[in-house]
């Protein structure tokens, strides 16, 4: 329970940071400029969405107001999946605009899986029903597979990754191409169930590393790298890093009844099965 408190936590603080940043560049975050300025009452739907994800993100933290607050941060979640979507309509064959969409569908996942955890714990009961099960099993899968798409974007853009990777470290293409094989390593290793908890939260330590040893730093470089500009894609990459490591600890927290070798594998997927 410990374990879940802190994931969804974070969780909460990265959807929070979405609220911020709508609060500070008069936008949705991370949708910057989807909506068209000749919406009526646009300012109005900035500052009311953003003021509605900070009462989620808090509402989330008290048992009371956890369920809905989890429902309306998903719901925010599945607007931005759709306006990615949308950019795919558009460029079919474009992997930015694919990569876009499975980067939105990352937090939906999330979001899911935290309703599924608090409706168990609200109703008492930590094992979860068949269908709840299923759908978090179904949820889990499409993470993994987020994940294999992220590694493979490590390769479609291998130049630009690298510029990203700290100076300190040597090899900076190489760092590149092996970030992007545990990627995918870890998204296989979740679809198909081998150590599936191990690769959770070594994905999710992989994602929070992203956040603090290139984004954060990036705030105090002068002058600020190119791929860190304008200031407003700046925030917005380090709030999304964050918020999609917050999504992979959680992937992990929902495979904590999994074992962490493979002794004991058969036994589980014997018991899932049968479920």
């Amino acid at each position: 329970m410990r374990r879940f408190a802190l994931s969804h936590g974070l969780f909460a603080m990265a959807a929070a940071g979405l609220g911020i940043l709508s609060f500070t560049f008069r936008d949705f975050a991370p949708m910057w400029g989807f909506f068209p300025a000749w919406i009526p009452w646009r300012d109005t739907w900035v500052y009311g969405s953003g003021l509605l994800l900070l009462a989620a993100s808090a509402g989330l933290c008290f048992s009371r107001t956890a369920l809905p607050s989890a429902l309306t941060i998903g719901a925010y979640q599945a607007i931005w999946a759709v306006t990615a979507a949308v950019a795919v309509a558009f460029e079919p064959r474009s992997f930015g605009a694919w990569y876009g969409v499975f980067e939105a569908l990352t937090p939906l996942l999330a979001a899911c899986i935290v309703y599924d955890m608090l409706r168990r714990r609200s109703h008492g009961s930590g094992t979860p029903s068949i269908t709840g099960e299923r759908a978090v099993r179904v949820a889990q899968v499409m993470f993994g597979l987020n994940c294999v798409v992220y590694g493979l974007g490590h390769f479609a853009y291998a130049d630009y990754t690298a510029g990203m990777v700290p100076a300190w470290l040597p090899a900076r293409l190489g760092v590149a191409y092996c970030t992007g094989l545990a990627h995918i390593a870890a998204g296989f290793a979740i679809i198909v169930g081998i150590l599936p908890r191990l690769a959770a939260t070594l994905e999710a330590l992989m994602m929070s590393l992203f956040g603090l040893l290139v984004w954060v730093p990036s705030l105090f470089a002068q002058p600020r790298p190119a791929w860190a500009t304008p200031p407003r894609n700046q925030w917005s990459e380090l709030v999304v890093t964050l918020l999609l490591a917050a999504c992979a600890w959680i992937v992990a927290t929902s495979l904590r009844n999994r074992p962490w070798g493979v002794a004991q594998r058969r036994g589980v997927c014997a018991r899932v099965t049968a479920g």
